[in-house]
């Protein structure tokens, strides 16, 4: 966003599984219309084609930024060439306690989220990136395999400890074929219903552990082909430069590394009152996938030697405690993160340049033109 000064109407959306609730509020916050359609593809028509009719093409979408509910949504409106920032949950939730409205509905929140859009000019802006969305999917699912898994490694080892503790496995050894093979040829001689369960669970596993080495190899492979600047920083393999990938959503959307910084939860909150200034804090606000990604990468830094385990050592050496060196240095890792996003980014846009003007080249116009007479002759010479 460039500024209040630009903005004439934001179309607030609350969004919902089954509808979307939308308000428009001028540039003092006023209501100046309202309308709910249906989660559907004829509902984004409608919706698009009600405020263009009503606002015209200057207005700007805030959207409460529930990415299951709202995607779709989003995704509609930047193919149709509209402006769309996302607006925090908690940010609606307190421009809604502030306001003088009593109660809370749909159009309350849909209004709370146009009045934030206006309050704060420099939310994220959405935009179409499909790389990290491929990510993100891609991550997200091998994270639910994984939750899936861990749940069957322990139902599987309380039924082995029930029947005999002594064939008990480690639960890290569950990943691997050897000691699954091993466990399941025992189960295969212990009779009972206990042990049919646990075979079914052991197969779940395995299967659960096939499909999730899968994904791996398929991220590691995009990683390398998308990201491989984020490869280049200590700490950052291929799913944690996946997952960063994933959850920034587009890296030109930041002004700048401390927006960037601020989005991941990693910019420290000032607190000073009457002149005593207090160290700074750290906040629970941002990007949490975001920031345990970057806490990752710090946290190997400060055990591998480099300039991030001198770093931390150095603070540490000033007085500060554990959790405040690291999070000085995770702050650090954010500005290297933030220009190895850029590099990646501009990277694949000189690539796609590049590819659009070899297609370009491959093109023989006066060739084409040939056939095109000639196919003409064929055609009348057949009829």
């Amino acid at each position: 966003m460039s500024g209040k000064a630009a903005i004439v109407v934001v179309v607030g959306v609350d969004t919902h599984k089954a509808t979307y609730t939308l308000v428009g509020a001028d540039a003092g916050g006023r209501p100046v219309g309202e309308l709910t359609v249906r989660a559907t593809d004829a509902g984004h028509l409608k919706a698009l084609g009600w405020a263009r009719e009503l606002f015209g093409a200057d207005l700007v979408w805030g959207i409460e930024d529930c990415r299951n509910l709202s995607s779709r949504l989003e995704r509609a409106l930047l193919d149709a060439g509209q402006q769309v920032v996302r607006v925090p949950p908690h940010l609606m939730a307190r421009t809604r306690a502030s306001a003088r409205t009593r109660g809370k509905s749909d159009p309350i929140d849909a209004l709370a989220v146009a009045r934030a859009v206006l309050r704060e000019p420099d939310l994220p802006v959405a935009s179409h990136d499909d790389v990290s969305r491929e990510l993100k999917l891609l991550v997200d699912r091998r994270e639910d395999l994984v939750v899936h898994r861990t749940a069957a490694m322990n139902r599987l080892l309380w039924r082995v400890h029930e029947l005999d503790p002594s064939h008990a496995p480690g639960p890290s050894s569950l990943v691997r074929v050897n000691p699954r093979r091993v466990l399941g040829a025992w189960l295969a001689t212990v009779p009972g219903l206990v042990a049919v369960l646990a075979r079914e669970e052991l197969a779940e596993i395995g299967e659960s552990t096939e499909q999730i080495n899968a994904l791996e190899r398929r991220v590691a492979a995009r990683v390398r082909l998308q990201a491989r600047s984020l490869l280049t920083i200590v700490g950052c393999a291929e799913l944690t430069a996946a997952k960063v990938v994933g959850e920034t959503a587009g890296v030109s959307r930041f002004r700048s590394e401390a927006a960037f910084a601020c989005y991941a939860g990693v910019a420290p909150l000032p607190r000073s009152s009457g002149g005593i200034r207090v160290r700074a804090r750290a906040t629970r606000s941002g990007n949490r996938q975001l920031n345990v990604a970057l806490f990752r990468i710090a946290l190997t830094q400060t055990r591998h030697p480099g300039p991030g385990q001198v770093y931390y050592q150095k603070r540490r050496a000033a007085g500060d405690t554990h959790a405040e060196a690291l999070r000085r240095l995770q702050r650090r890792v954010v500005r290297s993160v933030f220009g190895c996003l850029r590099a990646d980014d501009a990277n694949r846009a000189a690539a796609s340049q590049t590819t659009q003007r070899f297609c370009e080249l491959q093109r023989f116009p006066e060739l084409e033109r040939i056939n095109d007479e000639w196919s003409r002759a064929l055609a009348l010479h057949g009829s």
